[in-house]
């Protein structure tokens, strides 16, 4: 039986606890910093290290009560659960291994849920998630935060509005340069669990990075995979998982794509891109330069489109938090994410529908990313033959 929340009025501030985010960690940051900029939610409490020490160090920190800061989070979900003024949402910010068990406990006791990606480990497990949040009622976020750039959401209407024309062909790469040498021996504990199946999962910068590669094609065009071939390459010796990624997609309804996450691509950071072609027009924008997007339409010059600048429309301008000429960022990205799945989530709690601006990825997106992670897995080890791709799920 769903929770019944005693909620006030619709500024009254969201609660929300952390699981991950002890001493030394990266993501978990993040996501307290998005939700910070939303003011939307407030951190009440947290299990952030399986380390006792860690664990409470990191409580004082965040100024979270004794009472409020748990060894496990069993122990945090069934607690919180049974508090009238328990928590409205759990963060999972922690390895990929625990994401599907901490997802599920937090479910259970009725408490909705916002994971790092990818959701899990297994296309079963995922589909349990998905299964159990449904049919608890609850809203269920994964964390692909490109998504929240402003001009993604104008990419998504134009594609949508049919701007475009019909969809030809999509690029999407996303490569780093960090794992070029055995980064994990020199006690980098960001990619020595990354490049750990029994952390990571069957896939390494697949899993790490080409979930947000396929999350961010998926989210702009809307178009489903029908099939893929891939090649997944392990180029520094002695590492278990791939570094590289090369995948081919066929789209349903005939559109193809190319993928390409890495690792060791020397001199790219976080090179995130997208190239959309259509009929009648195309886009390009790069994840390291987010502001500007670049649209050439049929027989006309190229023009270039800016965050806040004039010929945008209403999802870029509900998404824009600062004048054009100011940068947004990463951290701006995660806040829009946060700021759609809070205000989702207040009116979701007062049995009031969301708004269709407010636009969040969901666990359908996690689940895609997923099937996406097995098929690309099981098309390399079989001399990249094509895979049936990721279709829509029915849950």
């Amino acid at each position: 039986m769903k929770r019944e929340k005693n909620f006030g009025i619709s500024g009254e501030r969201l609660k929300y606890g952390l699981v991950g985010g002890g001493p030394g960690s990266f993501i978990a940051a993040v996501h307290r910093t998005g939700i910070d900029f939303t003011r939307a939610a407030d951190l009440v409490a947290g299990c952030f290290s399986r380390d006792s020490v860690k664990n409470r160090t990191a409580a004082l920190e965040f100024g979270i009560s004794n009472d409020r800061t748990y060894s496990t989070f069993d122990e945090m979900a069934k607690r919180e659960a049974a508090r009238d003024d328990g928590i409205d949402f759990a963060v999972i910010a922690t390895p990929n291994n625990t994401h599907y068990a901490a997802s599920r406990a937090f479910l259970e006791n009725d408490i909705n849920v916002s994971c790092d990606k990818p959701l899990c480990f297994t296309v079963e497990e995922a589909l349990e998630l998905a299964s159990l949040a449904r049919d608890k009622g609850l809203l269920f976020m994964v964390t692909y935060a490109y998504t929240g750039y402003p001009l993604i959401h104008h990419a998504r209407e134009l594609v949508r509005s049919g701007q475009l024309g019909a969809i030809r062909v999509v690029m999407c790469e996303y490569p780093q340069g960090w794992l070029s040498d055995r980064t994990e021996d020199s006690g980098n504990l960001q990619a020595k669990w990354r490049e750990d199946p029994a952390q990571a999962g069957i896939a390494g910068c697949v899993g790490d990075i080409g979930t947000h590669v396929e999350n961010l094609a998926h989210t702009v065009t809307g178009l489903e995979i029908e099939s893929l071939s891939a090649t997944l390459a392990t180029f520094v010796e002695g590492r278990t998982l791939e570094d590289n990624a090369m995948i081919t997609v066929r789209y349903k309804g005939g559109a193809v794509g190319h993928y390409w996450p890495s690792q060791v691509a020397i001199g790219h950071e976080n090179s995130l891109a997208i190239r959309v072609y259509g009929s009648e027009a195309s886009i390009e924008w790069e994840q390291e330069k987010p502001n500007v997007m670049r649209m050439m339409k049929k027989g006309q010059p190229p023009m270039i489109l800016t965050r806040g600048g004039p010929g945008l429309g209403r999802a870029a301008a509900r998404w824009t938090r600062i004048h054009a000429g100011h940068p947004e960022g990463a951290f701006e990205a995660w806040a829009n994410i946060y700021e759609a799945f809070c205000n989702s989530l207040k009116r979701h709690i007062k049995g009031q529908p969301s708004d269709d601006l407010e636009y969040f990825p969901t666990v359908i997106d996690g689940m895609r990313g997923v099937k996406f992670i097995h098929d690309c897995v099981k098309s390399s080890k079989a001399d990249s033959a094509w895979v049936n791709g990721a279709s829509q799920y029915c849950v």
